[in-house]
């Protein structure tokens, strides 16, 4: 185990970073890095004033920023899993290479999920920042539940990686068009986990697939460590306690760990079988 560790993993992540900081100077990459998620909390509070009328709960607006500002993760950690496939295989065409090294695949897209996330909490540290000091948003430091905030993060994380390598996975076994996998996945999380809308306006029919999302509780878990009882806001999920929240997320987690080891054999011995481990599609 730890020999796969320090042979897959470490070597993933470094590689990871590399790719995703060393594509310039750094000035540039960390203006960049501050330009972006300022650009994105702009559009969000635009959006909001421009629709809220008088007299808005303002536990509204930093519920929805929260859940704005930490959705940043499953961009990066989820999807960048369908990415790293499509750089190693498409844009630097070393994916063949990499398969018959001395590593294991699964531990390697793992360590480079953990590349996007130290991208993404570059990200998401800074929206919260620019939040708190501009926007009036309730960061407190010295309130916040960190050992609930830090739990529920952690174990957010590790079911965003699982669900990352899942759909690295499946994108070795997309021939054309394979850059849609991340983004549409993200997009549908975006829209039916509750980031910036409650589940329970989305038509009868579609909240079923809100609730079956570990975005859902994760984000919930989130924002009520922060916030506290000004996370009641938007009461989605106010009958569920902390605990049961903590539950429906680590069941969830440990489900997508499963289906992932499953998926994962089955698109591999696929994607050999079609020949899609070196092939090039119109990326």
């Amino acid at each position: 185990m730890l020999k796969t560790f320090t042979r897959s993993f470490l070597p993933a992540a470094w590689l990871g970073w590399q790719v995703e900081s060393n594509w310039t100077d750094p000035f540039l990459f960390f203006s960049f890095s501050v330009i972006k998620p300022v650009a994105s909390v702009m559009i969000l509070v635009f959006m909001f004033n421009a629709v809220s009328g008088p007299g808005t709960d303002p536990a509204i607006y930093s519920y929805i920023y929260l859940g704005n500002a930490f959705y940043i993760y499953v961009g990066a950690v989820m999807a960048g899993g369908s990415f790293s496939v499509i750089d190693d295989r498409e844009r630097y065409r070393t994916l063949k290479y990499i398969y018959i090294a001395p590593i294991s695949i699964p531990m390697y897209m793992i360590g480079r999920a953990v590349a996007r996330f130290v991208t993404g909490s570059i990200a998401v540290i800074i929206t919260l920042a620019v939040g708190a000091i501009f926007f009036r948003v309730p960061l407190n430091p010295l309130t916040l539940n960190w050992p609930m905030f830090l739990a529920a993060l952690v174990l957010g994380v590790i079911c965003l990686t699982f669900m990352g390598v899942l759909l690295g996975a499946w994108t070795l076994t997309v021939r054309s068009e394979a850059w849609f996998v991340g983004d549409a996945v993200a997009a549908a999380l975006y829209l039916f986990s509750g980031a910036i809308f409650p589940i329970s306006i989305l038509p009868v029919w579609l909240q079923p697939l809100g609730y079956a999302m570990p975005v859902t509780y994760w984000l919930e878990l989130l924002r009520r460590a922060i916030l506290g009882p000004g996370a009641a806001a938007f009461p989605t999920l106010a009958a569920f306690t902390d605990l049961q929240l903590f539950g429906i997320l680590l069941g969830i987690t440990i489900a997508f760990g499963l289906t992932t080891m499953l998926a994962y054999g089955y698109f591999d011995r696929l994607a050999r079988e079609r020949g899609l481990i070196d092939t090039y599609s119109n990326f």
